[in-house]
Protein backbone atom coordinates (compact mmCIF):
# COMPACT_ATOMS: atom_id res chain seq x y z
CA UNK A 1 0.00 0.00 0.00
CA UNK A 2 0.80 3.64 -0.98
CA UNK A 3 2.75 5.51 2.44
CA UNK A 4 5.41 8.49 2.09
CA UNK A 5 8.87 7.04 3.18
CA UNK A 6 9.58 10.37 5.23
CA UNK A 7 7.40 13.00 6.82
CA UNK A 8 8.64 16.33 8.19
CA UNK A 9 5.41 16.57 10.66
CA UNK A 10 3.85 13.23 11.13
CA UNK A 11 0.30 14.76 12.48
CA UNK A 12 -1.90 17.36 10.65
CA UNK A 13 -5.49 18.88 11.27
CA UNK A 14 -8.20 17.49 9.13
CA UNK A 15 -8.81 20.50 7.15
CA UNK A 16 -11.54 21.22 4.71
CA UNK A 17 -12.49 20.09 1.00
CA UNK A 18 -13.63 23.16 -0.59
CA UNK A 19 -13.69 24.34 -4.11
CA UNK A 20 -12.68 21.85 -7.44
CA UNK A 21 -9.48 20.52 -8.30
CA UNK A 22 -7.29 22.83 -10.69
CA UNK A 23 -4.26 20.68 -10.67
CA UNK A 24 -4.76 17.33 -11.60
CA UNK A 25 -7.43 17.47 -13.38
CA UNK A 26 -6.43 16.72 -17.06
CA UNK A 27 -5.48 13.22 -18.55
CA UNK A 28 -1.28 13.54 -19.38
CA UNK A 29 -0.10 9.40 -19.36
CA UNK A 30 -2.80 7.14 -20.67
CA UNK A 31 -6.18 7.87 -23.15
CA UNK A 32 -8.54 6.39 -20.60
CA UNK A 33 -9.29 7.87 -16.97
CA UNK A 34 -11.38 7.77 -13.98
CA UNK A 35 -12.31 11.29 -12.56
CA UNK A 36 -13.65 12.37 -9.41
CA UNK A 37 -16.88 14.37 -9.02
CA UNK A 38 -17.52 14.72 -5.49
CA UNK A 39 -14.82 15.41 -2.63
CA UNK A 40 -13.68 12.74 -0.56
CA UNK A 41 -10.99 11.20 0.86
CA UNK A 42 -9.48 8.29 -0.47
CA UNK A 43 -7.29 5.50 1.59
CA UNK A 44 -4.09 3.92 0.70
CA UNK A 45 -6.32 0.57 0.95
CA UNK A 46 -9.13 1.82 -1.07
CA UNK A 47 -6.10 2.88 -4.09
CA UNK A 48 -5.19 -0.43 -3.63
CA UNK A 49 -8.03 -1.97 -4.68
CA UNK A 50 -8.84 -0.02 -7.54
CA UNK A 51 -5.63 -0.72 -9.07
CA UNK A 52 -5.39 -4.35 -8.49
CA UNK A 53 -9.41 -4.64 -9.95
CA UNK A 54 -7.97 -2.82 -12.97
CA UNK A 55 -4.59 -4.97 -13.85
CA UNK A 56 -6.84 -8.26 -13.54
CA UNK A 57 -9.58 -7.06 -15.43
CA UNK A 58 -7.11 -5.61 -18.19
CA UNK A 59 -5.42 -9.51 -17.90
CA UNK A 60 -1.75 -7.60 -17.32
CA UNK A 61 -2.50 -6.08 -21.35
CA UNK A 62 -1.88 -2.05 -20.80
CA UNK A 63 -0.24 0.36 -18.81
CA UNK A 64 -1.82 1.91 -15.49
CA UNK A 65 -1.09 5.38 -14.10
CA UNK A 66 -1.99 6.10 -10.36
CA UNK A 67 -2.30 9.73 -9.98
CA UNK A 68 -3.03 10.71 -6.44
CA UNK A 69 -0.68 9.86 -3.50
CA UNK A 70 -2.40 9.45 0.30
CA UNK A 71 0.25 12.07 1.79
CA UNK A 72 -2.58 12.94 5.07
CA UNK A 73 -2.20 11.12 8.10
CA UNK A 74 -5.06 9.80 10.26
CA UNK A 75 -4.96 9.43 13.34
CA UNK A 76 -7.34 7.77 15.89
CA UNK A 77 -7.40 7.32 19.77
CA UNK A 78 -8.01 4.37 21.26
CA UNK A 79 -11.72 3.68 22.44
CA UNK A 80 -12.18 4.10 25.95
CA UNK A 81 -9.69 6.55 26.95
CA UNK A 82 -9.91 9.86 28.23
CA UNK A 83 -10.23 13.44 27.15
CA UNK A 84 -6.99 14.94 26.67
CA UNK A 85 -3.31 13.56 26.88
CA UNK A 86 -2.78 15.08 23.04
CA UNK A 87 -3.73 13.66 19.53
CA UNK A 88 -4.27 9.75 18.93
CA UNK A 89 -1.55 7.70 16.43
CA UNK A 90 -1.22 7.79 12.58
CA UNK A 91 -3.62 5.02 11.84
CA UNK A 92 -3.66 5.09 8.09
CA UNK A 93 -2.68 7.82 5.34
CA UNK A 94 -5.60 9.14 2.65
CA UNK A 95 -5.69 11.53 -0.70
CA UNK A 96 -8.00 14.40 -0.35
CA UNK A 97 -9.67 14.06 -3.62
CA UNK A 98 -11.41 16.88 -5.06
CA UNK A 99 -14.28 17.25 -7.86
CA UNK A 100 -12.20 17.25 -11.13
CA UNK A 101 -9.40 14.91 -10.29
CA UNK A 102 -8.03 11.85 -12.36
CA UNK A 103 -7.63 9.33 -9.67
CA UNK A 104 -6.53 6.64 -12.79
CA UNK A 105 -5.18 6.75 -16.16
CA UNK A 106 -5.26 3.52 -18.45
CA UNK A 107 -3.41 3.15 -21.81
CA UNK A 108 -2.60 -0.07 -24.32
CA UNK A 109 -5.91 -1.59 -24.29
CA UNK A 110 -9.33 -1.05 -25.77
CA UNK A 111 -12.13 1.01 -24.97
CA UNK A 112 -13.83 -1.44 -24.31
CA UNK A 113 -11.96 -3.58 -22.14
CA UNK A 114 -10.33 -0.07 -20.58
CA UNK A 115 -14.34 1.05 -19.74
CA UNK A 116 -15.05 -2.19 -17.98
CA UNK A 117 -12.16 -2.20 -15.94
CA UNK A 118 -12.05 1.47 -14.86
CA UNK A 119 -15.92 0.62 -13.67
CA UNK A 120 -14.42 -1.75 -11.69
CA UNK A 121 -12.20 0.41 -10.31
CA UNK A 122 -14.82 3.16 -9.61
CA UNK A 123 -17.01 0.31 -7.85
CA UNK A 124 -13.93 0.37 -4.88
CA UNK A 125 -14.15 4.05 -4.38
CA UNK A 126 -16.40 6.11 -1.83
CA UNK A 127 -17.08 8.57 -4.17
CA UNK A 128 -18.67 9.24 -7.26
CA UNK A 129 -16.75 9.19 -10.79
CA UNK A 130 -17.14 9.22 -14.40
CA UNK A 131 -14.83 7.53 -17.03
CA UNK A 132 -13.68 10.13 -19.54
CA UNK A 133 -11.36 10.03 -22.76
CA UNK A 134 -8.56 11.67 -24.20
CA UNK A 135 -10.15 13.20 -27.53
CA UNK A 136 -7.16 14.58 -29.04
CA UNK A 137 -3.08 15.58 -27.95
Amino acid sequence: MLSPKRTRFRKQHRGRMKGISYRGNHICFGKYALQALEPAWITSRQIEAGRRAMARNARRGGKIWIRIFPDKPITVKPTETRMGSGKGSTEYWVAVVKPGRILYEMDGVAENIARNAISIAASKMPLRTQFSILISR
